[in-house]
């Protein structure tokens, strides 16, 4: 097998040939078929999450076929293709993973941080965390892709953010892309930022049926019932709580976040709310997929091969991707 190895972190990835690994108990090995490129990669990379270990293969966004699986695992099978999300492994244990939150766990691990994700052509999944994904309803594996983190993590904060008819998406990327289709479909209006003088973006979100666009600086021309911030920029916070109505909510949606900057408590007065989203869980999964399903959410990706991965990360990190980076073994 061959996987694009980070040794440590801020080092470009290299890569390397390992002998093919054969699952142990509870897992199966996936001949890899497709790994989105996530900005949480990118926060891995730079050193900036305490979970990680080094060196580590990156990726969390993997849609591949079981190849072999271990003992006693029933589902997947051989031949079924699955997609492996972050959350790799709860402990299934602890007091968040008994009450129904395990993207909360004690003891976590990781795809792609804690545990080698997929930027690779092969890698092992505990299987009871793949997520069915079936090739007759996902065809094209990169497009299916971004689903995996990108569309999860933006479904857990639409959740958050509640019923709320007029929704802002600070950042558009990856998730606010897919995320904008499910909320369109839910009849919502949806109000896209993008940094200062991006208008290709600001174009894009139109094109998705945005209702306005534009500057994460601006003031949007109605009050928000909500915001979800999916770019890792602290001082978006102070600008999106002036931007919703009272009792209205700010989700951040992103593991790694610049530090807040200090805002005067009449922002979050009339029972405004600030939260943030950590992981998912299973669940999650399974209710996003069937939501993007439903919607028909279409990926707009731009295909790499996988000896690409750092300027695939380097794309992401200058911000000039429309859509999704995906790998391509």
């Amino acid at each position: 097998m061959k996987v694009m190895l980070l040794r440590e972190p801020g080092q470009p990835l290299s890569l390397v040939e390992r002998v093919l690994p054969q699952p142990g108990a509870g897992e199966v090995r996936l001949r890899i078929a497709a790994c989105g490129v996530c900005r949480t990669d990118l926060h891995v990379y730079d050193g900036e999450l305490p979970q990680a270990h080094y060196p580590i293969v990156l990726g969390h966004e993997i849609v591949g076929t079981v190849e072999a699986v271990g003992e006693g695992v029933t589902s997947p099978r051989e031949g079924e293709q699955v997609g492996v999300p972050w959350l790799g492994q709860a402990c299934g244990i602890c007091f968040y993973c008994r009450h129904g939150q395990e993207n909360l766990c004690d003891d976590p691990v990781f795809t792609g941080c804690s545990r080698d994700g997929g930027y690779a052509t092969h890698t092992l999944a505990r299987a009871a965390f793949c997520l069915p994904m079936p090739k007759d309803r996902y065809p094209d594996p990169a497009e299916a892709a971004p689903l995996l983190c990108a569309g999860l993590i933006g479904g857990r904060a639409l959740s958050l953010a509640g019923e709320g008819e007029r929704i802002g998406l600070y950042g558009f990327g990856a998730a606010a892309h897919l995320l904008i289709q499910v909320a369109r479909s839910q009849g919502r209006q949806v109000f896209a930022f993008t940094r200062e003088g991006d208008e290709e973006a600001q174009v894009f979100a139109r094109s998705l049926g945005a209702f306005w666009a534009g500057a994460s600086t601006e003031r949007p021309p109605l009050e928000l019932d909500a915001a979800i911030i999916f770019a890792p920029a602290g001082e978006l916070v102070p600008l999106a709580l002036r931007a919703v109505r009272k009792g209205g909510s700010v989700v951040c949606g992103g593991i790694h976040m610049s530090d807040i900057p200090s805002f005067p408590y009449s922002l979050l007065w009339d029972e405004r709310r600030l939260l943030s989203v950590a992981n998912l869980t299973r669940q999650d999964g399974h209710a996003f997929l069937a939501a993007a399903a439903a919607a028909k959410v279409t990926s707009h990706v731009r295909r790499y091969a996988l000896a690409q991965a750092n300027e695939a990360l380097d794309d992401l990190r200058r911000g000039t991707l429309q859509g999704a980076a995906v790998l391509i073994p």
